[in-house]
């Protein structure tokens, strides 16, 4: 048995799932009853409730497509077990990747981990860098409000410069690796290296987005679906993948290798 998809971790999971329901369901009755106590009325409270409900299917979206793209690596326990609590695309394939790396695995998650140890090391890696900024916000967050109101309050539009540019860095490594990640020669896997399979979803995804931003831009109606616009892309630029791989089987090999 695969032990990345063994009882043990179904088990663990399991118990998180459970955690993260009840939690939401003990500050959904606590929130209720305090909108009762303010003279919010059950009408308000539901539509509030179902309006908070389908904005969540947009994010929740992208947590699928991350578990998809780390399944292959780390089987789907783990990805599912990340991204149940706290996680997101940029960080979770970031610190996999960069965990694998450190330890001589050069295929990183383009290639099913077959060590326990370096199994072990992603999960930990994965799991503390999203633990600390839970653990350090209660102490700084107070400050850093305090600081960054300052900052906006001198100079917003560098603010905003350095919002963008920070989100454009993280962009510009995973295009990067699309387009240049080369693979090991030596090693000979498929899929560590980029190739015509990676451009076509990066350009796929690419092309969606755009389409999307402009018929949300034409179309004022659909601004509400804004937030569906990168999932979907994300999805239909893997659609493509799916679809050349089928048209070209061989496309799958062809990769700038090293």
């Amino acid at each position: 048995m695969d032990f990345k998809s063994s009882p043990f971790m179904y088990a663990v999971g399991g118990i998180i799932v459970i955690f993260v329901l009840v939690q939401s369901i003990f500050f959904l009755v606590r929130a209720v009853r305090r909108g009762k106590e303010l003279g919010i009325s059950s009408e308000k409270m539901k539509n509030t409730a179902l309006q908070s409900a389908l904005f969540s299917i947009a994010p929740a979206l992208s947590i699928v497509a991350t578990v998809i793209v780390l399944s292959g690596a780390l089987g789907v326990v783990l990805p599912w077990i990340r991204l149940t609590v706290i996680g997101a695309i940029q960080y979770e394939t970031s610190s996999a990747q960069s965990a694998l790396n450190a330890m001589g695995n050069s295929a990183g998650i383009a290639s099913a981990v077959t060590d326990p140890e370096q199994f072990t090391t992603v999960a930990w890696v994965m799991t503390v860098g999203s633990v600390m900024p839970l653990v350090i916000l209660p102490f700084v967050l107070k400050k850093l409000q305090k600081r960054i109101g300052k900052a906006l309050g001198k100079n917003k539009v560098w603010a905003d410069v350095m919002s963008a540019a920070a989100f454009i860095g993280i962009i510009i490594a995973f295009v990067g690796r699309a387009i240049l990640g080369t693979g090991d020669n030596e090693a000979n896997i498929i899929g560590d290296g980029a190739g015509v399979l990676s451009i076509t979803g990066l350009i796929g995804s690419v092309a969606f987005m755009l389409l999307f931003s402009y018929i949300i831009k034409k179309v004022p109606k659909l601004q509400k679906l804004e937030s569906f616009a990168m999932p979907l892309s994300m999805f239909l630029g893997m659609g493509m993948v799916l679809l050349v791989n089928y048209l070209l089987p061989a496309a799958y090999i062809i990769e700038w290798r090293y």
